[in-house]
């Protein structure tokens, strides 16, 4: 298959977790045979920042302006693709889902890393940045972050004729546990963007506990933090971790901290990304609490989860260490039975033979086509 994929980065995982999601999903599509091209804006931040300018396993086609390049690019490879995915938060989704729906007969999938946030924009406004309520029923199969209730809502509410749960994975390959580095030794470890729904959390379930264990390490990597935070003299900042560092930091974590924005909260469901890559890793995380976790993880035996810095500091001083090892372990078993990019490349060709089925069509059939209109 050919993919077109327009997404708001792949190049650059600063400030974002799509970049690494995209990364894991293209590898294994490449490693399947498939074609896939990635149309990203090219905006200052990504542009300045970029970790990966070049994937090997996807073309990556810069534009400036949708209306001067964008869109030509757009419908080129559109017309000559398979299917064609829009990511939430591409700055260009709505012209481009017009531009695609009305000039191509390729199938049109939006894939939606940011469900909870889009869901509660659609329901108060009927819009977002990225997305129209008036355009899911267009799309052939709404690949959600988020599974649960919400799923339902979008077909029965919003008239997605396929939604479908379609969460991040993670690269074995890259998400395993390695050697651990003197700069990243940690009681615990909190690797995430900053988040004004967030930091409250933190400052509970690190900041807290960190004042308590002044003789304990502690980090904090992420961009965008406040410069008036006043973080405790044991606890590291670093700026920016590139994913290929991400094993090493929690591998030499005795212990990392998944913390989960409001929106996330609110809809449940809805693994982030950091989750499942410290469980590759076999790291021992400990974790807010919110709806349908066990569905990934199961508290207790491959999570540990706290709503206070009592019980942080509960788990940090009297743990034993085989059974922090054992958690660590058994979590990553179960995120690399059903969560590694391998699966999602499965579920994601499984997904297009559906959306081809109900056309009455196969993809070789509309491969022979495309072939014939292009000749």
């Amino acid at each position: 298959m050919k993919i077109t994929v327009l997404g708001l980065t792949v190049t650059s995982s600063w400030g974002n977790g799509h970049a690494t999601t995209f990364r894991s999903l293209f590898r294994a599509l490449h490693a399947r045979g498939h074609e896939v091209v990635f149309l990203e804006k090219d905006v200052e931040w990504y542009r300045n920042n970029r970790d990966l300018p070049g994937p090997p396993y996807c073309r990556v086609l810069y534009y400036e302006d949708w209306k001067r390049q964008g869109r030509s690019l757009a419908l080129r490879h559109g017309r000559e693709s398979d299917v064609i995915v829009i990511g939430s938060y591409f700055p260009d989704a709505v012209p481009a889902a017009y531009a695609l729906l009305n000039h191509t007969d390729v199938p049109l999938v939006f894939y939606d890393i940011d469900t909870p946030v889009t869901i509660a924009q659609l329901r108060a406004a009927g819009r977002t940045d990225y997305l129209i309520a008036g355009l899911v029923p267009h799309y052939a199969a709404y690949l959600s972050f988020t599974s649960g209730p919400v799923l339902k809502e979008l077909e029965q509410r919003f008239g997605s004729p396929y939604a479908v749960p379609f969460y991040c994975s993670v690269d074995p390959l890259q998400h395993s546990r390695a050697t651990a580095r003197d700069e990243f030794k940690c009681e615990l470890s909190y690797l995430g963007t900053y988040a004004a729904d967030r930091q409250s959390k933190l400052q509970e379930l690190l900041m807290k506990p960190a004042a308590h264990l002044p003789d304990k390490k502690f980090l904090v990597a992420g961009p965008m933090y406040p410069p008036e935070i006043a973080w405790e003299k044991n606890i590291k900042r670093i700026i920016h971790v590139p994913p290929r560092d991400h094993a090493a930091l929690y591998s030499s974590s005795r212990f990392t901290l998944n913390l989960t924005r409001a929106d996330m909260v609110e809809a449940g469901y809805s693994p982030s990304v950091r989750l499942f890559e410290a469980a590759a890793c076999g790291s021992t995380i400990i974790s807010d609490y919110w709806e349908g976790i066990e569905m990934f993880l199961h508290p207790g035996k491959e999570v540990l989860i706290a709503h206070s810095a009592e019980e942080v500091l509960a788990i940090l001083s009297a743990m034993p260490d085989g059974a922090i090892q054992r958690i660590g372990e058994q979590a990553r078993e179960r995120i690399l039975s059903v969560h590694t990019s391998e699966h999602r490349a499965e579920e994601f060709e499984a997904v297009v033979e559906r959306i081809y089925s109900r056309k009455g069509r196969t993809i070789a059939q509309h491969a022979d086509r495309a072939a014939l209109a292009l000749s």
